[in-house]
């Protein structure tokens, strides 16, 4: 491979600031709803008793599970010696620290009392896999920035090696973490199941590639630079076998579900009775999420066109966002079965019947707002500092190419 450079972009023109204005508005409104949740109270949310995650939480699990992924074209380059990636490593970082930020500030504001984060940060209940995750998360955000860090000074490049496997390691792990959550949680039969922490990693090599191609695509197009196929054509195929695999883990989740008697109830409310969520399962998650982004990134007319490519990334992020709302909100619409095996008797204490849900503006907008921060932050980064290498066609990233060869 050639030398790589990298260079800021210049982030004068009209388009780069309402760019930034239109995403700094997405925040605004989503910091806005958060303050009139704050003050007027849940109660104008769609949330219950029963329904405590809502659609805020989706948006947050959703962004942090992305953000490991968005990591992975880094590990690429550095854990795995793949130096076609290297380039894109400093890119890779920024974009998971800043999904990860937005991901937090969601979570934070829908606490109800966001200085509540105070006591999470300084009393731990080591078995409590929430306590464990305030660590992952602030620790990944450190460690991936000292290998960024690291990646930017030629000074510390014979530490950048270490600090990518740390990078690698703390990332799985942090996703194994968010994945437990749902995993230890017996109580409810839509989750206790050992293969959530995997599924969920697999799932953030998904989102994460889905999301890094959306922001190399628009960076290297409003910019002018070069983007050769040789890049594309790989994440192409990455992001089709990643979403290959989410594909199979779900599979293998519902059969086993199906297998034992226990979980006939709840898989036949996702797959069959649950209404909502039994559409988004089939239409948003499975379909437009797994099934159309398979087929555009293996047919051989529309994997190679770049804009098929983005409209597939985008339908995995749409199908993620199913996921994640078919998997908390259902999760807990399915009546908590109390006592196994006995007939439920419905009470006035709501513990039997299908608990309602509908998401309000106020919610959707703050969720949306978290996406607005961490495109905001990748948008003035690459402004501020040297993110983006200033040529990736397939002459710099390919030792091998010939113009006969792209002829």
């Amino acid at each position: 491979m050639k030398k790589v450079e990298y260079l800021e972009i210049e982030g004068n023109s009209r388009g780069f600031w309402t760019l930034a204005g239109i995403l700094g508005l997405i925040a605004a409104f989503g910091l806005g709803a958060a303050y009139t949740m704050e003050h007027a109270g849940h109660w104008i949310t769609g949330m219950s008793n029963q329904v405590i995650w809502g659609t805020p939480h989706v948006f947050a699990v959703f962004l942090i599970v992305a953000a490991s992924g968005a990591l992975n074209i880094a590990s690429m380059g550095t854990v795995f010696n793949r130096h076609v990636y290297q380039p894109l490593g400093r890119l890779s970082s920024l974009l998971a620290i800043a999904l990860l930020v937005g991901g937090l500030i969601v979570l934070v504001l829908d606490l109800g009392r966001p200085d509540r984060l105070i006591v999470a940060m300084t009393t731990y209940n080591f078995k409590s896999i929430f306590a464990w995750n305030v660590i992952l998360y602030t620790g990944f955000i450190a460690i991936t920035g000292v290998y960024l860090w690291f990646q930017m000074d030629r000074t510390m490049g014979k530490y950048y090696k270490i600090a990518g496997y740390a990078a690698f390691v703390w990332r799985l792990i942090l996703t194994t973490g968010t994945g437990a959550i749902f995993g230890f949680i017996v109580a409810r039969d839509a989750f206790d199941s050992a293969i959530y922490p995997p599924m969920f990693i697999i799932n953030s090599f998904a989102y994460g590639m889905a999301f890094f191609i959306l922001v190399l695509f628009a960076a290297y197009k409003w910019t002018g630079r070069p983007l050769g196929d040789k890049i594309v054509n790989r994440l192409r195929n990455m992001l089709g076998v990643f979403v290959a695999a989410a594909f199979y883990f779900l599979a293998v989740y519902h059969l086993t579900g199906l297998y034992h008697t226990e979980r006939h109830g709840i898989e036949a409310f996702i797959l069959r009775d649950g209404g909502i969520y039994t559409k988004l399962f089939w239409v948003g998650q499975v379909i437009i999420g797994m099934l159309i982004p398979m087929a555009i990134v293996w047919c051989p007319r529309p994997r190679n066109s770049r804009a098929m490519i983005a409209a597939a990334s985008t339908l995995v992020i749409l199908g993620g966002l199913s996921q994640m709302y078919v998997t908390l909100i259902g999760g807990q619409a399915y009546p908590l079965n109390i006592f196994p095996g006995y007939e439920v008797v419905g009470s006035s204490f709501f513990d039997a019947g299908v608990n309602e849900y509908s998401p309000s503006l106020f919610e959707v907008m703050l969720g949306i707002g978290g996406i607005a921060i961490a495109m905001l932050a990748v948008t003035f980064g690459v402004k501020i500092l040297r993110f983006l290498p200033t040529d990736l066609s397939d002459k710099v990233v390919d030792p091998h190419h010939t113009k006969e060869a792209s002829a």
